[in-house]
């Protein structure tokens, strides 16, 4: 109990007196005509005017950009290991091994790497929870600053909890900013979690902008399209085909955003593996380039070393010759058709012995360390191409214009890619196939997606338990994680999932 009100304390403090205590956007206003996030004022003084408040919650984006677990890279390397995606066999990191074989146990992976990932998540709710509490007390903020900046933390409630519940499933929902009410909460169940997300969504779509200006037209700050984008994901989630069309739909048509081209030859000449001395400089098409027109919402990158997104960060070797932290498995590598783009352009290949034995890197971020900020990339949360392949699901099941509409949906995407065209005629079990495929290469080591949809297309244990370095470890217990140790000690009304305790 103590640990956890100690937690509490520290949240209520950090927000109250220091607004997160962030400065990383100290030059923001170079880039967008946004004010910087606050720090040393009081709870009454953030929300007297537009200007603070504004300034709160751009503190929240900041922290979630800098977040140190759930909003950069580890959502993707910890779905990836779990799915069939990531893998760094040689070992050497026995809780993240874990992971790749599917043994999680609340006692070796709560206390230590999930519990850092469910804190961090939670603390972005709480922060999610002050702003819209401070905007409801205010008398010094306009009604169109309120409404936009109540949808913007509504969005962030709803993402993160999209994502507590899709790992955790139940978890406890949690609303309000008095910490005396939220210490002992109990896990809510997942139907409770989607309806207050759709909830949140809803009134978001209702209370925000359709367009950027108020961030001088980069995709940094939810907006209209962005709540609708993630509508559709949990539509499509939820299996309401229609919905999810609808929604898909809405993005698409709103001709706000566009797919970037792939290039055709990588900004080095050389097909996934690099020979200047370190990553290819991004090219002009870059899909995850800060300000990218495919970008629904981005976290714009900090203002402090390595001037670059975690993910690039963590993701991508010094240079071709070095170990990278982790590589594709061979079952990905695998499903790439021939000529693909993307397998071209977001692979990255090293050898690190020198002895012709290559290891492939996800590639998608291609800075590691930048040179100076404003940094080339920015943190991709949302992108048009999901809209695509939402739609395109939707339509295989009946929604919109059905199986054609689909293939039509689908041959976008892979056009994108240099893939020829998919038979007009296919339907039925082969037509999901294809969908599922472009699913799997198009969001490959991208915040979890495959590892999300192998559980949501009810295939993940048929799949993940042919994979030899699995050895036949995966069931069902295994595709939720462990409550975080830490959590269900100090909070005995939480109930730990299946195959935990």
């Amino acid at each position: 109990m103590q640990s956890k009100r100690r937690f509490g304390r520290f949240v209520r403090s950090i927000f109250s007196y220091s607004i997160l205590g962030l400065l990383f956007f100290s030059s923001c206003n170079k880039l967008v005509t946004v004010p910087n996030p606050i720090s040393s004022v009081t709870t009454t003084q953030v929300f007297s005017s537009d200007a603070t408040a504004t300034s709160a919650m751009m503190g929240v984006y900041s922290y979630m950009s800098q977040n140190p677990a759930f909003s950069n890279f580890q959502t993707t390397y910890l779905c990836g290991k779990s799915a069939d995606e990531l893998t760094d066999e040689t070992g050497g990191n026995e809780i993240y091994d874990d992971f790749l074989v599917n043994k999680l146990t609340a006692l070796n992976d709560g206390p230590t790497v999930l519990g850092a990932f469910w804190q961090s998540a939670y603390f972005d709710i709480y922060s999610a929870n002050a702003v819209i509490a401070g905007l409801q007390s205010s008398t010094g903020v306009s009604s169109a600053t309120r409404n936009q900046l109540t949808g913007e933390a509504e969005f962030v409630r709803a993402f993160c909890y999209f994502y507590l519940t899709n790992i955790f499933g139940d978890v406890p929902l949690d609303l309000n900013i008095d910490f005396n009410q939220t210490v002992l909460l109990p896990s809510a169940p997942q139907a409770k979690i989607y309806q207050q997300i759709l909830s949140d969504l809803q009134n978001a779509q209702t209370l925000m902008i359709s367009d950027f200006s108020l961030s001088n037209g980069w995709p940094i700050r939810a907006n209209k399209w962005a709540a609708t984008a993630l509508l559709a994901r949990v539509y499509l989630y939820r299996q309401n085909w229609d919905s999810a069309y609808l929604a898909a739909n809405a993005v698409i048509n709103s001709r706000q955003f566009s797919l970037v081209p792939l290039p055709l030859i990588p900004a080095d000449g050389v097909p996934g593996a690099p020979s200047n001395g370190g990553p290819a400089p991004l090219s002009d098409s870059d899909v995850f380039a800060a300000n990218s027109a495919e970008a629904i919402l981005q976290l714009q990158t900090v203002n402090t070393w390595p001037y670059a997104t975690q993910e690039g960060n963590f993701f991508v070797p010094y240079d071709s010759n070095s170990y990278a932290n982790c590589w594709l498995t061979s079952q990905l590598l695998g499903a790439f058709e021939p000529n693909d783009l993307r397998r071209i352009d977001w692979v990255y290949s090293t050898d690190p012995g020198g002895n012709g034995i290559y290891y492939y890197c996800p590639y998608k971020y291609q800075i590691m360390a930048g040179n100076g900020w404003p940094a080339a990339e920015n943190y991709t949360l949302l992108r048009l191409a999901e809209q695509y392949l939402i739609r395109a699901e939707a339509e295989a099941n009946g929604a919109g214009g059905g199986s054609g509409a689909a293939i039509s949906d689908l041959d976008t995407i892979r056009g994108r890619a240099n893939l020829a065209a998919l038979s007009p005629t296919m339907t039925g079990d082969s037509l999901m196939a294809a969908v599922q495929q472009e699913w799997r290469i198009e969001f490959f080591a991208e915040w979890g997606h495959r590892w999300l949809d192998l559980k949501r297309w009810g295939k993940a244990v048929g799949i993940l338990d042919s994979i030899p370095y699995k050895k036949g470890r995966i069931n069902s217990n295994q595709l939720l994680y462990p409550i975080p140790l830490i959590e269900t000690q100090t909070d005995p009304n939480l109930t730990q999932n299946p195959g935990y305790n």
